[in-house]
């Protein structure tokens, strides 16, 4: 039982999707195995924001990870792809964890210990279908509410009569 993969799910990153992220990556990662992480492209000027991805190869919806840097500066990011808050990882991660030295933001980043897996084990980028709203952020948070509501039969109807009565009177 310990020695399992698992799944990591960070509450400041919510995905609409119609097949959820972790569905799509726990198919995904039963193709594939090993490490696999949620990406997207963010704008280049972002990257400071994100773990980025060093590409590999890619197929389909999956790229492989070569490498990973946390907030790097956007003129030396390897790439656009930034590390979003879902993980499907094997267990070996606890123990590097518990030796991480602290990186960006003097804190012990997790992007950290999953770059040392690298070459170790299997390690893919599934570059996921939806919609990711950042709930970190005040605004993207009302985002996500927003839009949450609005797909939703039950109150979609209201929520989307309600914004359009707003923005009639801003």
């Amino acid at each position: 039982m310990g020695n399992e993969p698992f799944a990591v799910l960070l509450a400041d990153d919510l995905i609409l999707a119609e097949t959820p992220c972790m569905k799509q990556m726990v198919d995904a990662h039963d193709r594939r195995g090993g490490n696999m992480i949620a990406v997207m492209d963010v704008p280049r000027e972002h990257t400071n924001r994100y773990g980025i991805v060093s590409p590999g190869e890619i197929d389909d919806d999956l790229v492989e990870v070569k490498g990973l840097v946390e907030k790097p500066d956007p003129a030396v990011a390897p790439s656009t792809l930034a590390v979003i808050g879902r993980y499907i990882l094997q267990p070996e991660i606890f123990g590097l964890l518990e030796s991480q030295d602290r990186g960006a933001g003097n804190e012990i980043q997790l992007t950290d210990s999953l770059a040392r897996l690298i070459g170790k084990q299997p390690f893919h980028g599934h570059r996921f279908t939806g919609t990711r709203f950042d709930c970190g952020d005040k605004v993207g948070f009302i985002q996500a509410t927003i839009a949450y509501a609005l797909a939703r039969e039950d109150m979609g109807p209201a929520v989307a009569d309600h914004i359009r009565a707003l923005a009639t009177t801003l």
